[in-house]
């Protein structure tokens, strides 16, 4: 059962939620982009380690298919509660790939405008569905 949404008069934290319907959907969406993009990512780890000779490839590999699964796991999670705090962990994490892979970082910033984006216009189109559905009645 999907949680209703969020009532105008009713605070919305940005870290335990509760959120809307639209909002966690297209939280989710971002979520899923971001997995598929960390896994491309991976990949991509792991070669410039195996040919650069820096550091361990193997680790590189699993810890961004780890941090790709997280991020599957959060979009998994997000309609029940639990997967907003994943999401934020997945986001930091992100960031921290950067020590992997350079690049990671303009992809943890696109990621992050996205989820911030959809965090709140997700939270302001929530409200104003329930509005409207008051208003009808």
């Amino acid at each position: 059962m999907t949680p209703a949404p969020v009532a105008p008069t009713q605070p919305v934290s940005w870290w335990r939620g509760p959120l809307g319907t639209f909002t966690w959907r297209m939280l989710a969406t971002v979520l899923g982009g971001q997995g598929l993009s960390i896994l491309l990512g991976a990949a991509l780890a792991r070669s410039l380690s195996a040919t650069s000779g820096e550091g361990n490839s193997q680790l590189r590999l699993w810890s961004m298919i780890g941090l790709g699964l997280l991020c599957f796991a959060a979009a998994g999670g997000m309609r029940r509660g639990w997967g907003l705090q994943l999401g934020w962990l997945a986001q930091a994490l992100t960031l921290v790939s950067a020590i992997f892979v350079p690049m990671m970082m303009w992809v943890a910033a696109l990621f992050l405008a996205m989820w911030l984006a959809c965090l709140r216009k997700g939270i302001q189109i929530d409200t104003g569905q329930l509005s409207a559905r008051r208003a009808a009645r």
